[in-house]
């Protein structure tokens, strides 16, 4: 059946946006929702959770007006209320509605096969990370059969100066945006191994963009070693990172080089399929 041209714009209307959607003032917001998902993310950046308090003021909002918030996002699962503790937390439903979002990222669906192949290929666990807020965001894995062996969830953060990937990423950033980044927050020291020094760290990225990977010598974590390449979109711009992780035992200096030409030809394989340019390092 085919509707008149009237009926048919109509149910178009009803399946479309308002005719001012793009009018992004005031009166096109809701204030308490936007109040609400501040909270929301503000609580998703502390791992440790945050006491009402500590977060009504750091938010500048009255305790009772953040309760009410925290209460309602607590009956969604979005957030949860540890009692021994007594600080909020973001809830498991948090992730349920970001895998759904990762569901359908091209990146993350183009990288699968990369990942599984990297991981059997080196037999150590294949990671994916993207730069989010200053911090290394892993959004996949494909974890070794091995016992011991790294273990990076969707969703866990690493600061950038200590992630392979981190330093990947920041090793193909402009000069501006990397000094930005580094005056932001100190580097914080998590081993013996974490470079700390801005110099250093810097003559460590020129290293990384020279040769075309990256390594974390067990700067995050004492006895792991992490070798990651990054990953370029159709701009030639860096936008993630691919690495494997495994144990010192496994993963010692005579095992960097040939592993780091499977990562670096796993990283070259996702930006091709995501319609990448070639890598500076490709000419």
């Amino acid at each position: 059946m085919v509707l008149p041209k009237n009926t048919f714009q109509e149910a178009r209307k009803s399946r479309g946006r308002p005719r001012d959607w793009d009018d992004k003032t005031a009166q096109n917001t809701i204030k308490s929702l936007d109040r609400a998902l501040a909270i929301f993310e503000f609580l998703s950046e502390a791992p440790a959770g945050k006491a009402l308090t500590v977060l009504a003021h750091e938010l500048d909002q009255s305790p009772a007006t953040v309760y009410r918030v925290l209460v309602t996002l607590e009956g969604k699962g979005l957030v949860e209320f540890d009692q021994t503790d007594q600080v909020w937390h973001v809830g498991p439903r948090a992730f349920v509605i970001g895998s759904r979002f990762l569901r359908r990222t091209t990146l993350v669906e183009r990288a699968r096969p990369f990942l599984r192949h990297l991981m059997e290929d080196t037999g150590e666990t294949a990671n994916l990370g993207i730069e989010q807020n200053g911090q290394v965001l892993f959004v996949s894995q494909v974890e070794t059969h091995a016992n011991i062996r790294a273990f990076f969830p969707p969703g866990t953060l690493s600061r950038l100066h200590a992630s392979g990937i981190g330093k990947a990423l920041m090793a193909e950033m402009g000069a501006e945006r990397r000094a930005k980044l580094l005056a932001a927050a100190p580097l914080e020291r998590f081993t013996e191994y974490t470079l700390t020094e801005p110099a250093l760290l810097l003559a460590d990225l020129e290293e990384v963009r020279r040769r075309g990977y990256a390594i974390d010598g067990q700067e995050r974590n004492l006895g792991m070693r992490c070798i990651a390449a990054p990953i370029f979109d159709v701009h030639g711009e860096a936008i993630a990172g691919i690495s494997v992780s495994g144990p010192t035992s496994r993963i010692g200096p005579e095992q960097v080089k040939t592993l780091s030409l499977a990562v670096v030809a796993a990283a070259k394989g996702v930006s091709a399929a995501i319609g990448g340019a070639p890598s500076r390092q490709d000419g």
